[in-house]
């Protein structure tokens, strides 16, 4: 039986991998998360994208993508990229290049500039910004100075770029905040 309040050098070691090991798993399904949404992305006109080929400099791309949302790649030429997640991308460039230009190529593909998201409404400097993962209404807010005194904390709207109904939505300060969209801060009456 032990006497002492001072964890003996074995209960110490166990403790901190229980601890260390509740931790993995807390942030686990987070992580899984972030790829899902990550991977869940589609590309659209104004996205910055680069595009590599491992030991294929002149396969190596960044570019634009245009109003249609179309690429210029060589070898495959124009490519219809808008509505792709990059995994898409990949695979399409993947299978296009293998067998008629490279045996096995290795492709990978990156967003480097996201689309701007636009803010207007009752916040001080309305306008479009650069779209940051990890945005929120508040942080849009925030970006575009602030709320003015006459701004409506609960008649907030945004309007989803790539929607078909280009419904407005109504949207609370910890809503995300995608590239494209359109936030309307409307004006509180009382």
């Amino acid at each position: 039986m032990r006497m002492g309040l001072v964890p003996s050098g074995g209960d110490l070691v166990f403790r901190l991998i229980y601890f260390l090991f509740s931790v993995l798993l807390h942030v686990g399904p987070a992580g899984a998360q972030d790829r899902d949404l990550l991977s869940k992305y589609r590309l659209g006109a104004g996205d910055v994208i680069s595009i590599n080929v491992l030991g294929e400099d002149d396969l190596k791309l960044k570019v634009r993508l245009t109003d249609a949302g179309t690429i210029q790649y060589p070898v495959l030429g124009e490519i219809r990229v808008r509505g792709m997640t990059m995994g898409d991308l990949v695979k399409h460039i993947t299978e296009g290049l293998k067998g008629r230009y490279l045996v096995d190529p290795k492709v990978t593909a990156s967003v480097d500039e996201y689309r701007p998201f636009f803010i207007n409404g009752e916040v001080y400097r309305p306008g479009g910004y650069p779209f940051v993962p990890g945005l929120t209404v508040f942080k849009a807010v925030s970006i575009a100075g602030g709320f003015k005194d006459r701004a409506s904390k609960s008649k907030m709207f945004v309007i989803r770029d790539g929607s078909s109904s280009k419904q407005r939505e109504n949207v609370q300060l910890d809503t995300g905040v995608f590239p494209g969209d359109i936030l309307t801060i409307e004006e509180s009456f009382f």
